[in-house]
């Protein structure tokens, strides 16, 4: 009731999802057993492959738990959910009509605490003492390594399309920030429907590789971390794109 409240479409998946009002990812054709590995990436597909073409062709966003497209960033927020409602993105700004795409704005893994890091692997911390004090070496390719295993995103850059294999793997290798939690907003349905072209058969390429037999939440949805990653490149890429800040905020605390 409070995501219709909000003005949004509610999308259940998982498992635990009874409630008929959501729209979900188990009919046609579909990827939903795989949703613990793949988080919101279900949905994507389900989209893809079954309503994507009926859709009117025009602006469409996604958000996800808990976070949602904001107007500005950190706003002051009650516990009302009227309040909270003031703060939210439902409608494209005029000066964003000249562009193809939203992405949220930057997270820069350069930026977290050491000690996050050094739990995660001292030893690789140890042998590169550079990292400790060169902020420029803490690119996403070192993030995702520490925390989604060494060598993983290496391994899936060389199950890309060969012409984007270069790009971005100097993309994670030099950038230390990416825009992050799979949220963006297309313009037009082309723009989404050539992005879903490039990610999924990228993405089946790694699971041919990595499997299912995944333990732990690092390397359990490691596709959608590695989606995560590609998102970014990609529509800064292939897209004139702006960036909006993404709220966090647990909506069922609101009154």
């Amino acid at each position: 009731d409070k995501i219709k409240k909000l003005n949004l479409i509610p999308v259940g998946l998982g498992k635990n999802i009874i409630n008929s009002e959501f729209i979900t990812d188990k009919d046609g054709i579909n990827i939903h057993s795989k949703n613990q590995y793949y988080g919101e990436y279900t949905f994507h597909y389900w989209l893809w492959k079954n309503k994507l073409e009926k859709l009117d062709d025009e602006w469409i966003g996604f958000c996800q738990y808990r976070k949602f497209w904001g107007i500005q960033k950190n706003p002051l927020i009650n516990n009302d959910l009227e309040d909270f409602k003031k703060n939210l993105l439902f409608e494209i700004p005029r000066e964003f009509q000249n562009y193809d795409s939203i992405i949220g704005e930057p997270l820069y893994v350069n930026k977290f605490r050491l000690s996050k890091f050094i739990k995660k692997n001292f030893k690789k911390m140890i042998l590169n003492p550079t990292l400790f004090f060169n902020k420029e070496k803490r690119t996403i390719k070192f993030h995702f390594d520490m925390m989604h295993g060494e060598g993983n995103l290496d391994k899936a850059i060389k199950l890309l399309e060969s012409n984007e294999q270069k790009d971005f793997n100097d993309y994670v290798n030099t950038e230390v920030c990416f825009n992050p939690h799979n949220m963006f907003i297309c313009k037009s349905k082309k723009t989404l429907l050539n992005y879903y072209q490039s990610v999924f058969p990228w993405l089946e390429r790694t699971e041919k590789k990595f499997g299912l037999n995944l333990e732990g939440y690092g390397l359990q949805r490691i596709y959608g971390f590695l989606a995560e990653r590609y998102m970014s490149y990609w529509f800064k890429k292939y897209t004139k794109y702006k960036t909006l800040p993404i709220i966090v905020k647990d909506i069922t605390e609101l009154n």
